[in-house]
This record gives structure tokens, C-alpha cells and sequence, in this order.
């Protein structure tokens, strides 16, 4: 089930002034009707839209113009948000849509904290880029410093890089050249003497291998041998058998 609107402002996803769209109740209902940024497709609605456009749209403009104006106090800006957190960096306490407004308001600009975009949880110190939506149409990014002090956010920013102690790095110890080289020559060594148990196996299964064949070669020519003096001792046998038969 939807319900169709009007659209009165660009709506991200949706469409733009003078669009009508199908949505769903509860999101018309909850955030467009209330918030102005839409009206209900109804006959009257519609007629009232027409006559009305031009004016409209002008407003729309207007505001437009108005937050051009603004987004260019907000360009490039940083802000500092002081929060306390572990060595490794993990915050112990959120940070919201009111802080970061805040934040942005005391350099100035003031802002409101409907018109940060939470699109991202803060969990841990470092720097980060966050959408202002002063307009539908006017989008602008602020970067977000956030720190254990003043001091460590200025590190941050000149670095460009969250200030985590890293403690494996701290416990890693250089290794010495001298200790270096060594371990290269003992591998080398490991390494020859590998290749030198290597080669000898090689040559022990080759002469192995030589030695069985000549057993088995031996052990043939014996059979051989053997076969071939049976054979010789029943020839005589029977040459002595046919010698008797005669004389008899």
C-alpha cells in the first residue's frame, strides 16, 4: 500500500519540486506531510500546487540562495570535539547530532542539529568528514577532529593521522645489523647443509637401487644356470636310456 505526494523541495531519492510520488504512509505520514516537504496528492491539492508553483519555487530559491551563502563559512572548516578515551583510542562516550552542531556554531556559522548528517557512528579518536545539509540542494562537508585534548588535536590535524598509541610498535625491537648478517649466514649454512643430506640421500637410494638390481640380475643368471644344467643332466639321461635299449 502507498499514498502518491507532492513534492514541494528536493527530497534525496525521491525526486524534485512539483514531482508526484508514490510512497509509503508512514514515511509520508511521519516525515514529509509534517516537515513541509510534500503535500498529498488530492485533487484540490494538485489545483492548489498549480496555482501556487511559481511562488513556491521562488521560496525554494530563495532559501537556496541563503544556504549558498552559508556553506561557503562552513567550506574547509574543522572542528575540535574533546572526548575522553583509551590509549588505543576507543571513546567512552558517543557523540552526537547536537555536539557536532554545536561545534560547528561556536566557530560562527550557527547550524542545527537536524541538519547533521548522522551517517556514521564515532567510536574511537581521528579525524572525519561530515555532511552539513543546510538545503535540499545545498550539501556541505565539515571535518570533525576529535580528540583527547587540544593539544593532541592539533597533532592530528598537522598529521593528518589519529594519535593511537601503537603499542607493538613501542615493544618492537630493532634487530642489529651485525645480528642480521649473522642469521643470514646460518641459514646459508642450514641451507647448504640441506642441499649436502640432500644429495647424499640422492646418491645412498641411487647406489640402493644399483645394488638390487645386480641381486636381481645375479639371482636370474643363477636360475638361468640352473635351468640349463637340469636341462643337460635329462639329455644325458635319455641319450644313456636310448644306449641300452639298443644293446638289449
Amino acid at each position: 500500500m502507498s499514498v502518491n505526494v507532492i513534492l514541494l523541495e528536493k527530497v534525496e531519492n525521491l525526486g524534485v519540486i512539483g514531482d508526484t510520488v508514490s510512497v509509503k504512509p508512514g514515511y509520508a505520514r511521519n516525515f514529509l506531510l509534517p516537515q513541509g516537504k510534500a503535500l498529498r496528492a488530492t485533487s484540490d491539492n494538485i489545483a492548489y500546487f498549480e496555482k501556487e508553483k511559481a511562488a513556491i519555487e521562488k521560496v525554494n530559491a530563495d532559501k537556496r540562495a541563503e544556504a549558498e551563502k552559508v556553506a561557503k563559512n562552513l567550506e574547509g572548516l574543522t572542528v575540535n570535539i574533546i572526548r575522553q578515551a583509551s590509549e588505543g583510542g576507543q571513546l567512552y562516550g558517543a557523540i552526537n547530532a547536537r555536539d557536532i552542531a554545536e561545534a560547528v556554531s561556536e566557530k560562527g556559522t550557527k547550524i542545527r542539529r537536524g541538519m547533521v548528517d548522522m551517517n556514521q557512528t564515532f567510536k574511537t579518536i581521528g579525524l572525519f568528514d561530515v555532511n552539513v545539509i543546510l538545503h535540499p540542494e545545498v550539501i556541505v562537508s565539515v571535518q570533525l577532529n576529535v580528540a583527547r585534548s587540544e593539544d593532541e588535536a592539533a597533532i592530528q590535524l598537522e598529521t593528518g593521522e589519529a594519535a593511537i598509541v601503537d603499542h607493538q610498535a613501542e615493544n618492537a625491537v630493532e634487530v642489529p645489523e651485525a645480528v642480521e648478517e649473522a642469521t643470514a649466514e646460518v641459514a646459508e649454512e642450514l641451507l647448504e647443509e640441506s642441499a649436502l643430506k640432500a644429495k647424499q640421500a640422492a646418491e645412498e637410494a641411487e647406489a640402493q637401487a644399483a645394488a638390487e638390481e645386480a641381486k636381481k640380475a645375479a639371482e636370474e643368471a643363477a636360475k638361468a644356470e640352473a635351468q640349463a644344467e637340469t636341462a643337460e643332466q635329462e639329455e644325458a639321461a635319455e641319450e644313456a636310456s636310448e644306449e641300452e635299449t639298443k644293446d638289449a
